[in-house]
């Protein structure tokens, strides 16, 4: 694989001091992962001023929808990507770019989701991406089913791994790409391997080049 390009993720909304801390204490990222909404006491909903700032910059913008607590039944799956790509038309995130549903290590969460979150969001043009670990919880079994059931799945989806985490580090100190991956056929092109630096409040990743098309 060719080399692999940094960037960080906050629940915090991206201010130019923000931009500034990460710029000057761990690096210039290539990307930036940020919440579509607000989601009480969780994170800071995405803002279109927050997207001309992060792009006048030459950054590219991460989107994750959060607003939902478990991951389980095709039914909610839908209502969760209509929702997705509703935020993200509303903030003028155009089509073939990749909405990452970030489904934590303690969510409940099932085939009949992770299907019904990639058939939802596939007809609105946008690319379904999954944050999740495979390492623990039930995220590597669903999704693993949901392969074998549709083979959409494993074809569409952009999996943003957050297993393993040696620790944050700055741009220059990043660790070999080398995240954990499900045991079946997976796109797992990013990979968040350190959560909360210390120097400014974000998580530090790395990620496959390819993404950053699929990034806006």
């Amino acid at each position: 694989m060719a080399r692999a390009v940094w960037g960080v993720d906050s629940a915090a909304r991206v201010t130019e001091q923000l931009f500034y801390c990460v710029k000057n204490e761990l690096g210039y990222p290539k990307f930036w992962g940020r919440y579509l909404t607000d989601v009480p006491n969780v994170s800071d909903g995405l803002t279109k001023q927050e997207i001309t700032l992060l792009r006048n910059y030459g950054v590219h913008v991460l989107p994750l929808y959060n607003a939902f607590r478990q991951a389980t039944g095709f039914s909610n799956g839908q209502v969760a990507a209509r929702n997705a790509a509703f935020h993200a038309r509303r903030l003028g995130i155009p089509k073939n770019k990749v909405l990452f549903a970030n489904i934590e290590d303690f969510f409940a969460v099932d085939a009949a989701w992770i299907r019904a979150w990639v058939e939802t969001l596939y007809p609105t043009g946008y690319r379904p991406g999954l944050y999740a670990d495979p390492t623990k919880g039930d995220f590597t079994k669903a999704y693993c089913e949901a392969v074998q059931q549709q083979n959409k799945v494993a074809a569409q989806t952009i999996i943003w791994s957050s297993a393993p985490r040696p620790g944050t580090t700055s741009e220059q100190r990043a660790p070999k790409y080398a995240p954990a991956s499900p045991n079946c056929k997976a796109n797992v092109w990013a990979w968040q391997y350190g959560r909360d630096a210390q120097s400014c409040p974000v998580d530090t990743n790395l990620a496959d080049r390819r993404l950053l098309e699929f990034l806006y």
